[in-house]
């Protein structure tokens, strides 16, 4: 499937195939394509919580609307941000660069990001949100469907996540086999109103 067959195709899916399990090698491809998504300074900010636990996805089920997504879909991934992931040895996202490279980023993480709490909050979800899109443009290549969620109670995900305190739930994206088709699109805007050249 080429990129433009999955970006038009793929639709945010509520029934899904309960009985379906994906194997530990399509888990491991389809994770191993989402930490390929981009990040300010290569600080891989994203977290992938890939919740299997039966009993947990039922806690996680009844602080999330009750949504039947979250139990039956083959995966539950909560997408978290580490806010701090900017502080976190940050020589280690750029080992592979030249020194010069290094010397020049590596620093520059720091200063961006040292006091400016709405910086590191606003590029944590910006970040998920990217590898959201690469999670469920991925899946559908892998002929999976996918939905993306943030109908949830944050703070009770994050308990029961036992998310460290500085880490935070973004969204989460459930795959696995639709059993329905997407409702048809409820209307798009016309490109027009969405895509404005140079200023309003």
């Amino acid at each position: 499937m080429d990129v433009r067959t999955a970006i038009e195709t793929r639709r945010s899916i509520k029934a899904y195939d309960a009985a379906h399990r994906m194997s530990q090698a399509e888990i491991d491809q389809l994770m191993s394509l989402a930490m390929l998504s981009p990040t300010a300074f290569n600080i891989q900010n994203w977290r992938f919580v890939v919740v299997q636990d039966p009993v947990l996805r039922q806690q996680i089920r009844a602080v999330s609307w009750n949504q039947a997504q979250v139990t039956d879909a083959s995966l539950l991934i909560v997408l978290v941000a580490d806010l701090k992931a900017w502080e976190k040895q940050p020589g280690r996202y750029w080992k592979d660069a030249p020194q010069a490279v290094q010397d020049y980023l590596v620093p520059a993480i720091g200063q961006y990001y040292q006091g400016n709490e709405q910086a590191q909050r606003d590029e944590g979800m910006r970040s998920c949100g990217m590898a959201a899109m690469t999670l469920m443009l991925a899946a559908k290549e892998m002929g999976y469907d996918t939905c993306p969620m943030d109908g949830f109670d944050f703070d009770a995900v994050g308990k029961l996540l036992n998310l460290p305190a500085d880490h935070t739930p973004s969204m989460f994206v459930v795959v696995g086999k639709g059993l329905k088709e997407a409702w048809p699109r409820g209307g798009q805007l016309p490109m027009d109103e969405v895509v404005i050249q140079n200023t309003f």
